[in-house]
This record gives structure tokens, C-alpha cells and sequence, in this order.
């Protein structure tokens, strides 16, 4: 054993082969490189993962999942143009694939409110709630959409990166989106004068 390791061992580390063939090293720059990713973007992560699922836990369990799968394969995430666009990318593509899955199974009813006075408009919301309960019933991509370009502040192309489609289908996907947000926090009223 070399004194190199047997000092890593004694400090408590998990000990680093150093053969020749330098794989012991790349694993273990791999590891660290990764431990300073998690350490400065997971928060921001959490933070996405919660406008698009919703809940706390499912946030954390969203991000933790995503980065389980990609930890295999950081040499080819770190070596990305910009690795936080590639995770953020994973995260939305592992989110609206979750919710695919989970639509099999899972059979939701929209709750019709009883009067117009039950909504307010989005530049009125006090209550981000609310916020989150309506962007809760938008189809998976038009919420991953909304949350990358609005709470995230990609632009159009990045968005699209990150959802791995075109700048049009973004717009498209923004659109409705906003539309959708829009009636569902200010529907028109019958008999509404101007």
C-alpha cells in the first residue's frame, strides 16, 4: 500500500487507486467534480423540481432520481458544454416522464369552481399557492415549459434544449400555456362589460 493511500485511509477517505492506467484517478476527479456540482446547483434544482411537481418531497425525490441516473455517466455530463443545461435537461425530460407513467395509472378530476369570484387574476395571486395549484393542471410539457422559461429565465432556444424539442414547439408549448393560465385564473364572465 502506498503512503498516499495509506494517508487517505487515516484521514477517513475512501482510497483512490493509483495504477497506471489512470482510471482510479479520472473515477475519483469524476467524484469530486460531481460532489461540487450537487453541492452548488441542487438547490436550484429543488427549486425547478417544485414548480413542476408540485410538492417538496416529490421535488427532492425528482432531483435525487435524476441525479442517480446520471452519476454512471458525470465523465460524459461534465464534459457537456454546459452540464447544468444537460441536468436540467434530465430533470424535465424525468419529470414528464414520470407523469407519463403515473397518468396510466392515475385518474384525475378537475374540480369545477362553484362561482367566477373563486379566481383573481395572476398579477392579483397573493397567494403562490394558488400559482402552483394552476400550474398543477396544465398538460406536463406546457408546465415544464412555463417553468424553464419563466422561473428558470431560459430563453426560447434553451428552453427547447432542455425539453429536447424545437424553438417552435416551445413557443407553441408557451403559448397555450399562458393562454391556459389566463382563463383558468381570469375567465370571462358572461355579461362582463368593458
Amino acid at each position: 500500500m502506498s503512503s498516499e493511500v495509506g494517508r487517505r485511509r487515516a484521514a477517513g477517505s475512501t482510497p483512490v487507486s493509483t495504477s497506471s492506467s489512470g482510471y482510479g484517478d479520472a473515477a475519483a476527479r469524476a467524484q469530486v467534480e460531481f460532489a461540487a456540482f450537487v453541492r452548488e446547483h441542487v438547490p436550484a434544482l429543488t427549486r425547478t423540481a417544485y414548480l413542476l411537481t408540485g410538492s417538496a418531497l416529490g421535488a427532492e425525490e425528482l432531483v435525487q432520481d435524476t441525479l442517480v441516473r446520471l452519476y454512471p455517466k458525470w465523465d460524459r455530463v461534465a464534459a457537456a458544454d454546459v452540464p447544468l443545461a444537460y441536468v436540467r435537461r434530465s430533470l424535465s425530460n424525468a419529470y414528464v416522464n414520470d407523469r407519463r407513467r403515473a397518468s396510466r395509472r392515475e385518474y384525475a378530476y378537475a374540480e369545477v369552481p362553484e362561482s367566477v369570484d373563486e379566481y383573481d387574476a395572476i398579477g392579483r395571486l397573493a397567494d403562490r399557492d394558488q400559482l402552483r395549484d394552476v400550474l398543477a393542471g396544465l398538460p406536463d410539457r406546457q408546465r415544464a415549459a412555463l417553468v424553464l422559461r419563466f422561473f428558470e429565465d431560459l430563453d426560447d432556444a434553451d428552453t427547447a434544449d432542455a425539453l429536447g424539442c424545437r424553438v417552435g414547439t416551445v413557443r407553441s408549448l408557451i403559448s397555450r400555456g399562458l393562454a391556459t393560465l389566463r382563463d383558468r385564473l381570469d375567465p370571462p364572465t358572461a355579461g362582463r362589460t368593458s
